[in-house]
């Protein structure tokens, strides 16, 4: 293969020029040439670029060297990234806001996906993610400043919540809530809604949290409290009853909830605000039932 350039005037006297990338082929005993490409188009640089790659196509190691190269790992953009657009489409972003406090929030939010760890290790998963251009999180941070941000979380939680009911449900409430509590044991001694109750995680001598989660009849997210550890599941209703009929403004709703969960007061409390609820029925009114039946 090689590059022919040719010159021919036109009858008003102007030369042009024509180059061609061209290759020479046996056709039999017959050796023949045939044209590959115009470069005609081609700047004088490109040309010469083409020419000397020709020259040593048979090696082209020998028109660079390397020894002098340097490789240099980069910031991690691919995992960050993707678990912010899937924050961006459910509406997170735009709930947690553009304020530095709601950046933190959803790096803590995004450092718990990509890995459980504590404040600490959000801090230092930071130094190998490009959290800066994704997040647009430019100004560095420290433990101390994700602790602090819980605090703005749990002030700013109401409205947060409110706008993600929003985005979720376009201003159109569900018809069907589904409600359940947990406990979570805690190390420490100076939480003020630490106490002893109740334990499902089986450890002994440890003090708990009671965590209420209430969620659309999909397990879409709505709400989340929590209370003392001594809290009765019970005692947990009524403010998911009140959040329901006047934050979220609800009118006709279903509550679902297990037999520990729903009971006389809770119905009693439900039917005053209109609602109506779904539980799994006790032996003995299930035994009551059968008798009437």
């Amino acid at each position: 293969m090689h590059i022919v350039k040719s010159k021919f005037k036109s009858a008003a006297g102007k030369v042009y020029e024509t180059i061609l990338l061209r290759e020479s082929y046996r056709e039999g005993k017959t050796v023949k040439k045939r044209t590959v490409g115009n470069l005609s188009n081609c700047t004088p640089e490109e040309i010469a670029a083409i020419e000397l790659a020709l020259k040593h196509k048979g090696n082209l190691q020998a028109l660079t060297s390397c020894s002098g190269a340097t490789m240099q790992e980069g910031l991690s953009v691919g995992g960050v990234w993707v678990i912010y657009q899937m924050a961006k489409r459910l509406g997170i972003v735009d709930a947690l806001g553009n304020s530095r406090e709601g950046q933190l929030a959803l790096w803590q939010v995004v450092a718990r996906v990509l890995e459980q760890g504590s404040r600490l290790s959000a801090v230092r998963l930071a130094e190998t993610y490009a959290i800066a251009p994704v997040i647009d999180l430019q100004k560095g941070f420290n433990e101390e400043d994700l602790y602090k941000n819980l605090l703005w979380l749990c002030q700013s939680q109401a409205s947060i919540e409110d706008r993600l009911f929003t985005k979720s449900f376009c201003k159109k409430p569900p018809h069907l809530f589904l409600y359940d509590v947990t406990s979570s044991y805690l190390e420490g001694e100076k939480n003020e809604l630490a106490d002893w109750g109740y334990n499902r995680d089986k450890k002994k001598g440890k003090k708990q949290i009671v965590i209420g989660l209430l969620s659309s009849a999909d397990g879409t997210p709505v709400s989340t409290e929590v209370f003392k550890g001594n809290t009765q599941d019970t005692s947990t209703f009524h403010a998911q009853i009140k959040k329901a009929k006047e934050r979220f403004k609800c009118e006709k709703v279903t509550f679902v909830g297990d037999r520990g969960m729903i009971k006389s007061g809770q119905i009693e409390n439900l039917q005053e605000q209109g609602f109506h609820y779904i539980t799994a029925m006790t032996k003995a009114q299930i035994e009551t039932l059968m008798k009437k039946v």
